[in-house]
């Protein structure tokens, strides 16, 4: 039996991306349960609360209890396992042995994000996490290009294996509301609250769309959403635009079902979960054309090229009158898009390289 540790403690907070990525690969993997029996193959789960998954996955996986001394020296892992799996490129959690290594890296946006001590102390760690990968897995080919673009990368094996979709939809019942519901037509975006989001243009945007809401829903981490709040207080728009905090997964595919559109103007984006989760609805999509948003999007999503908002207002407009032109074929390909993203195949993705590297 090959024993594998995922360097998974990201999945105790949920409201955040790289949890919401462990959560779903993990999940992803109980459903091999018996693949990784015939295989041969052991996942062992970092993180702080081991019992709690334990209870929800039970003999799928060992499990191991996080601590945060655990990023010292000193104190890391000294079990020797058959393989390490880096589940995100800014983990500081590492094998005290030298023994098989394989690094995901989601993107590399801290070297266009930081400056000065930060920066540096970011790139010393990314770099070691590089020289030591036997080898390396992308979420996106935009995310390998900007990695290849920035550093030297070892010579390994390289792949690309996309996120997935979330497998199933909830069933929201026939009364239900969530507590933030505006009485129009509205937009929908969620997301962490940081600048790279750009956020902001959708407000300055909405004052081009009179007959129309915005909810903003997302973790607030920094005063980024403190300068929303200002400037949705200069457009007097407050009965117009909603920002809810962190939401619960009902009302969050609620907001999806309901929408009128789902917007994502991101500047910076690994992959980008939300548009494939708000296609799934067979919902419109307004996206960014940066990042790797084109390159998971697909053709038929709508993209801004640039933020001025009377522009991205005419963008907006314009694809719904399309949209709404042909909705039942523009429905019926952004499910087949949003499907296409499976976390079963990137599961098994995963379990190949798994192999190949214990080969």
């Amino acid at each position: 039996m090959k024993e594998i540790l995922l360097e998974s403690h990201n999945i105790d907070n949920l409201f955040f991306g790289f949890g919401q990525f462990n959560h779903h690969l993990i999940n992803a993997f109980s459903q091999h349960a018996d693949l990784l029996k015939e295989e041969k193959l052991k996942l062992t789960l970092l993180s702080k609360n081991p019992s709690q998954l334990a209870a929800q996955f039970s003999n799928d996986f060992k499990y191991k209890k996080y601590h945060s001394l655990q990023r010292k020296p000193l104190f890391r892992i000294r079990k020797k396992y058959d393989l390490w799996h880096s589940l995100n490129q800014n983990t500081k959690i590492e094998p005290y042995h030298d023994i098989r290594y394989l690094l995901t890296i989601h993107d590399v946006n801290f070297m266009e994000e930081n400056t000065g001590e930060s920066l540096i102390k970011r790139q010393k760690l990314f770099k070691e996490k590089l020289n030591r990968s036997d080898a390396i897995t992308y979420i996106s080919n935009y995310a390998k290009a900007m990695t290849h673009h920035y550093f030297e990368v070892p010579d390994v094996k390289e792949y690309v294996i996309y996120n997935g979709s979330p497998n199933k939809t909830l069933d929201i019942p026939e009364n239900y509301k969530p507590k933030v519901l505006p009485d129009q037509p509205y937009l929908f975006s969620i997301g962490e609250f940081l600048e790279k989001k750009n956020f902001h243009t959708l407000v300055e945007m909405l004052e081009h769309l009179p007959d129309i809401s915005l909810i903003l829903s997302g973790k607030r981490t920094t005063s980024y959403g403190k300068n929303i709040e200002d400037l949705i207080g200069t457009l007097q728009l407050q009965n117009r635009v909603f920002i809810t905090g962190k939401i619960s997964e009902l009302d969050k595919q609620y907001y999806y079902k309901k929408c009128l559109a789902f917007t994502f103007p991101s500047l910076r984006e690994g992959f980008g979960i939300p548009p494939i989760e708000a296609m799934k609805f067979g919902k419109p999509v307004f996206l960014s054309n940066k990042s790797s948003l084109p390159e998971v999007g697909g053709k038929h999503a709508f993209y801004w090229e640039h933020f001025e908002p009377k522009y991205m207002a005419e963008i907006v407009m314009k694809g719904l009158d399309e949209y709404q032109n042909n909705s039942t074929d523009f429905q019926q390909k952004y499910k087949d898009h949003a499907n296409s993203y499976s976390w079963n195949k990137t599961a098994l993705d995963y379990l190949d390289v798994y192999k190949t590297l214990l080969e």
